[in-house]
């Protein structure tokens, strides 16, 4: 996600009196579902989020995986009534959820606050348009690589290294478009090379960068 500007939004959120609360939710909580009432939104104190989107047919696709620094849920400050997708914790997460009127209000009454939701909001539709390039050209390795790479925040702090949160194999197809047994061959391939190690948790190596920068060889699994 994109980097924020020089102000620290949770202090400022936390000055918010009514319309405002923490909530610490488990692992694997639903937070909000598709359809349902969209009357506030969530700012990340801790842990990451899942966003999904369920088809007409009943399929599901993850769209997204948001973490700590990351909003989420606004739609509801452009007029939206209803979610069009839903929210889910993919590791335990503390959550600031802001009603509606309050984070209209705040907004009017900060300008640095609505200065850096507007940047942050423009930063995120950039990457969204970026996934769906990524989606509609690259080849299913590659789109795996970018990914895992996004997951591990790779050019926030510059480490070589990486870890992320424990994350199925289900949700990174789902991520990337393609089967559970091509992730499997391509993140078994990405081990063997040294891109990424399995210790307890998934390591990501910015070597996995060679990936994406350069044509890797789409192979069958």
């Amino acid at each position: 996600m994109p980097s924020k500007p020089n102000f620290d939004v949770k202090t400022f959120l936390a000055k918010i009196g009514q319309g405002r609360k923490i909530l610490v939710v488990r692992k694997k909580h639903k937070i909000y579902s598709q359809g349902a009432l969209s009357d506030s939104l969530f700012y990340i104190q801790k842990g990451k989020v899942k966003l999904t989107v369920i088809s007409k047919a009943g399929k599901e696709a993850t769209i997204a995986i948001l973490n700590a620094t990351d909003f989420f849920g606004e739609g509801g400050l452009t007029g939206q009534t209803y979610r069009i997708g839903s929210a889910e914790t993919v590791e335990d997460c503390e959550l600031m959820q802001i009603e509606k009127d309050a984070m209209l209000l705040a907004l009017h009454q900060e300008n640095k606050l609505s200065d850096m939701f507007v940047s942050y909001l423009l930063g995120r539709n950039i990457r969204f348009e970026a996934d769906l390039i990524d989606q509609l050209f690259n080849s299913s390795e590659k789109r795996l690589a970018r990914i895992l790479l996004l997951l591990a925040r790779f050019g926030k702090e510059g480490k070589p290294e990486r870890a992320i949160a424990k994350i199925s194999q289900e949700t990174l197809a789902e991520m990337v478009g393609t089967t559970r047994s091509r992730v499997s061959f391509f993140m078994n391939r990405f081990r063997k090379l040294g891109f990424i190690k399995y210790n307890g948790e998934l390591v990501i190596n910015s070597s996995l960068l060679n990936v994406v920068l350069h044509d890797a060889p789409e192979r069958s699994a």
